[in-house]
């Protein structure tokens, strides 16, 4: 039995940082489940696809192909082969994922690629209902959060440094106000709390601190 971890929390908690350095610690393989939606919604994007269109988001399923590879031990994100890491970490595609994921089809095709993974190798995996519905027998689950201003900051400050202009704080936690609420109340696979994760609030600790904490409770529950 594989010992796969499960991540879930809000947008801007730090899930992915603090997921790349445990799988790094630990030479698990990291799948980061967000940049698989996101590719979803790069595509319904670049085919000019309403996020409410149900039926043309689920002929897109039948037609689009998202895989992982890794290429120097870096996740590579392929949309019809064509590698997306740099393309699907905007505001647009964020949001285009939200509303996306919403739909049954698409949470189908990426949940059994999810769990296909899960199957062959150890893997620490993030997203939103990953110990609630892709990994409910996760060798460890964790909820970890932050305060909404926290998470607000953080992706303000992501996106000053990649040089973004006419970006605006109050907007940024508006705008994660609002996909929380979006996550949180969708029909489909919520964002909740597994009954068995371990709450972890990262609003004032550092990645480091999150990973060291995640990482021992990692060793203190692990059983060959």
């Amino acid at each position: 039995m594989n010992h796969n971890i499960a991540i879930d929390g809000p947008a801007g908690a730090g899930k992915s940082t603090v997921a790349k350095s445990i799988a790094k610690e630990l030479h698990y393989i990291y799948v980061d489940t967000g940049a698989m939606y996101r590719a979803m919604a790069l595509y319904l994007l670049r085919k000019g696809i309403d996020p409410k269109d149900s039926k043309q988001i689920e002929e897109a399923c039948e037609i689009v192909d998202i895989t992982l590879d890794y290429v120097n031990n870096e996740q590579v994100v392929l949309l019809n082969g064509e590698n997306v890491n740099g393309l699907i970490r905007t505001e647009e595609v964020s949001a285009m994922a939200s509303e996306s994921s919403k739909n049954g089809k698409v949470r189908e095709r990426l949940v059994s690629l999810q769990q296909a993974l899960a199957k062959r190798t150890d893997v620490v995996m993030d997203g939103r209902d990953i110990g609630t519905v892709v990994l409910p027998d996760a060798f460890l689950k964790i909820y970890l959060t932050a305060s909404t201003a926290v998470r607000a900051k953080r992706r303000y400050d992501e996106l000053k440094e990649k040089g973004t202009d006419g970006i605006s704080l109050a907007e940024i936690e508006k705008d994660i106000e609002a996909r929380d609420r979006q996550d949180m109340t969708r029909e489909i696979s919520p964002l909740k709390q597994a009954e068995d994760a371990i709450l972890v609030d990262s609003s004032a600790l550092s990645a480091e601190e999150v990973v060291e904490k995640i990482v021992s409770l990692v060793k203190d529950n692990y059983k060959e």
